[in-house]
């Protein structure tokens, strides 16, 4: 995939999977994990380890290296949907959250070696109805299948208003909708229609 220049104040699709379609949650302290890591290591100034960082004080001051607009952690994969803030400063969270991570589980499993796919893939989004179905598309990405798998965990309840931990500005996606319902109904519209088309294009191959 060409490389595509990552600009700040633009908002772009995030992605990336384990090595070899590995699991990259094996269990609930494996999510929980790479969603704090999520929420800590979007800082300018680097934290260290999150176990020192817990321990320090005022931590809300901390200047942002992204925006999360929506995202969704399954148990092979990941999706983000993010605004630079800062000067690469999307390179840079994922850097801290894939390196971050990686050590973690890696220590834990006594194993070595990357964790995930090569560097993350990115997508530009590049208008307010590519940003909308994007939203959708991730928010939903663990519902493509019957129902959500276990080791899963999405911006979804946030966009809906069930989530209290929220890390992600919905404002961006929401303010085109009277209400969070509104949203809620054309959101599982589309995932009808997205598999709809994956079930349409699997009958297409040979």
């Amino acid at each position: 995939m060409r490389k595509i220049p990552l600009v700040e104040g633009e908002y772009y699709h995030i992605y990336n999977r384990g090595v070899d379609r590995r699991s990259i949650f094996q269990n609930q302290a494996d999510l929980s994990r790479f969603f704090e890591s999520i929420k800590e290591f979007n800082r300018v100034d680097p934290i260290g380890s999150i176990f020192v960082h817990s321990f320090k004080k005022n931590k809300k001051n901390d200047k942002k290296l992204v925006e999360i607009i929506a995202y969704c952690l399954n148990p092979n994969h990941y999706h983000f949907i993010l605004r630079q803030l800062v000067e690469n400063g999307i390179s840079e969270f994922m850097k801290r959250l894939s390196g971050g991570y990686t050590q973690y589980f890696n220590l834990k499993r006594k194993r070595d070696g990357a964790l995930f796919q090569g560097k993350f893939k990115s997508s530009h989004i590049d208008s307010d109805e590519y940003l909308l179905h994007a939203s959708v598309y991730v928010n939903l990405n663990n519902r493509f299948n019957d129902k959500p798998a276990v080791l899963s965990k999405s911006s979804w309840e946030e966009y809906v208003g069930k989530e209290r931990d929220c890390i992600c500005n919905t404002g961006i996606v929401l303010e085109k909708f009277r209400n969070k319902k509104e949203y809620e109904e054309l959101a599982l519209l589309s995932l009808e229609d997205i598999i709809k088309r994956k079930e349409w294009e699997k009958e297409l191959e040979f």
